[in-house]
């Protein structure tokens, strides 16, 4: 399901290219965006995307995670507000060398492999219980056409041109660096050159290739940047760029590569003698996903949902988002992406995870093993912060499968249990409104013990809108988590169990309301257990949005019965 999609870089930023002989082009350049966050950005439409991941081998759990944070931000855009179109791109990125060679090393064309790859990337965005709406493959038709119109419009533009190019060159990242972007590393057997940025080996290269005029953007980039902080988070991330365009000289960017070294790709249009550059060809994909080229908007129209609100990406290809892509749309008169969300590893311990190394988590088993929610619980508790690396471990996610079995599930089946029913069964009636009212009026001390409670669930709807808005997805998740802990401490205190109908009640309809909101407000970290909960619950479709995440906005049904949220727990180790 394709839709459709605008910016303008502003010409006085860009450098007089007579002055080094080159022929003088007319690029009208984007008005600085306003970066705004996710929870105000007022947009008929939300475009987000997440990597397209490189099927070279299978997935790990950094795929998942990338895909998970994605869904995490898409699923509050719905609940924010759901007459609001959310597309979601996810897909794979199929052309390049490194996929030629894993195919020539298995004896398969490399679509054979790409066909086989990319379906695994698609199993495990469905196993997730992820909500993107597109998975594309640059491998498609659609998209090389897109590829091919962009390369035309920059061509025609004179933003392109044919010479030589050397450099320090990395097959595994599949891109030329400059001697500022490598450095040398002692590894056994001598001393090899590294980039700075990935740590892959690099060796010096010269040829002849196409060049996209990426040096003519350096200036509106920066000035992009410099206007925009939310352009980039976390903001060191942003702080890296700024001082990249600023320190370093932006160098014209290598776009193809001969024939005869990379024959899988789409071949450059007007010369099958080159290929077009797998990071040229990959980040049109997001365009793509929009369904570019757009008929029926003319050439410098837009389609609906067009600028991305977000993209998530690693940190790993940051430059190639916040730098290459960007003066790609500028050069084409569209708008920026409004933020790029960089996140931060997953790691094995402490290293990252190679398939040489033998560390790579497998996101199915663990899945298999823990469950669904629980393996993107762990992941946005953990990661959610998205600015350092983090380790996988096994403990770690059985001990937070574990809180969360406890606070939400365990909690669940206590307060609905036989107990406490049967102490509430003679009990007048209690509203949430009513509630509060007693509560903070002190008549009853064993009552006020409720304060704390409905004091955090008064802010929690608010607080989760902030963080989700600031992108501080792990400081949402804390604030859900506060208030699940306070709940089980209060009713742990008072014992309903035990006390008069009146104390029971208020306990019980405290317990009812906080899981309520919290299983509001969870619904785009566990999908699954948050719909089951609001299920049981009674809470109707309609008021399972934000704007139902307030002390008293919803109601529960009467004569809710517990049921278990979670499978069992296994205790299987995850071989790794």
């Amino acid at each position: 399901m394709l839709l459709y999609l605008k910016f303008r870089p502003r010409a006085s930023l860009l450098p007089d290219l007579t002055k080094t002989g080159a022929k003088r082009i007319s690029v009208s350049l984007p008005r600085p965006y306003t970066s705004k966050s996710l929870e105000n950005q007022d947009a008929k439409s939300y475009y987000i995307t997440t990597p397209i991941f490189y099927p070279n081998t299978v997935p790990h759990i950094g795929h998942l995670y990338s895909l998970v944070a994605g869904d995490i931000l898409a699923r509050f855009a719905r609940l924010s507000d759901p007459n609001r179109p959310v597309s979601f791109l996810a897909g794979t990125d199929e052309h390049g060398l490194k996929i030629q060679k894993a195919a020539k090393d298995q004896g398969l064309e490399p679509k054979v492999l790409c066909d086989k790859l990319s379906q695994q990337f698609r199993n495990l965005a469905a196993r997730a219980n992820v909500s993107n709406t597109i998975f594309l493959r640059t491998t498609e038709d659609a998209h090389h056409k897109a590829v091919e119109d962009i390369w035309h419009r920059l061509n025609t533009k004179g933003l392109i041109y044919k010479g030589s190019y050397e450099g320090w060159y990395s097959v595994s990242d599949e891109c030329f660096y400059t001697d500022t972007q490598v450095t040398k590393s002692s590894i056994p057997g001598g001393d090899v050159m590294v980039s700075i940025e990935t740590g892959s080996v690099v060796e010096w290269s010269a040829e002849e290739n196409y060049k996209f005029r990426l040096s003519a953007f350096r200036d509106s980039l920066l000035a992009h940047y410099v206007a925009n902080k939310d352009a980039i988070f976390p903001p060191s991330y942003h702080a890296r760029i700024i001082d990249s365009l600023s320190s370093e000289p932006l160098e014209d960017l290598s776009i193809s590569r001969p024939r005869s070294r990379l024959s899988w790709g789409i071949p450059v249009p007007g010369d099958p003698g080159h290929t077009i550059y797998v990071w040229f060809d990959a980040l049109t994909v997001y365009l793509t996903g929009l369904g570019y080229p757009w008929k029926t908007a003319g050439i410098n129209g837009h389609a609906e949902g067009w600028p991305p609100n977000v993209q998530v990406i690693g940190k790993d290809i940051l430059r190639f988002h916040a730098i290459y892509f960007p003066a790609m749309l500028q050069a084409l008169n569209l708008p920026l992406s409004r933020t790029l969300l960089s996140h931060a590893h997953w790691t094995v311990q402490q290293r990252k995870m190679s398939k040489s190394v033998g560390n790579v988590a497998d996101p199915f088993e663990a899945m298999d093993t823990f469950g669904v929610d629980v393996v993107r619980f762990y992941l946005a508790r953990v990661g959610g912060r998205f600015r350092d690396d983090v380790d996988w471990s096994h403990d770690q996610l059985e001990k937070h499968g574990e809180e969360i079995r406890s606070l939400l599930g365990n909690f669940f089946l206590r307060i609905t249990s036989k107990a406490i029913q049967s102490r509430i069964a003679s009990a007048s009636p209690l509203s949430v409104h009513q509630l509060t009212t007693q509560t903070y009026s002190g008549e009853d001390l064993l009552k006020t013990g409720n304060i704390g409670v409905l004091t955090s669930l008064r802010e929690l709807g608010p607080t989760v809108r902030k963080n989700i808005g600031l992108l501080e997805v792990g400081d949402a998740l804390d604030a859900i988590i506060l208030c699940l802990k306070q709940a089980n401490a209060a009713m742990t205190h008072i014992g309903p169990w035990a006390r008069e109908p009146e104390v029971a009640q208020a306990s019980y309809v405290t317990s009812m309301e906080t899981l309520r909101l919290c299983a509001i407000c969870l619904q785009p970290f566990i999908p699954s257990t948050a719909g089951r909960l609001l299920e049981a619950l009674g809470v109707p479709l309609h008021e399972r949005t934000l704007q139902f995440a307030e002390l008293g906005a919803g109601k529960v049904g009467e004569g809710v019965k517990g049921v278990k949220l979670f499978p069992p727990a296994h205790a299987k180790k995850i071989d790794i």
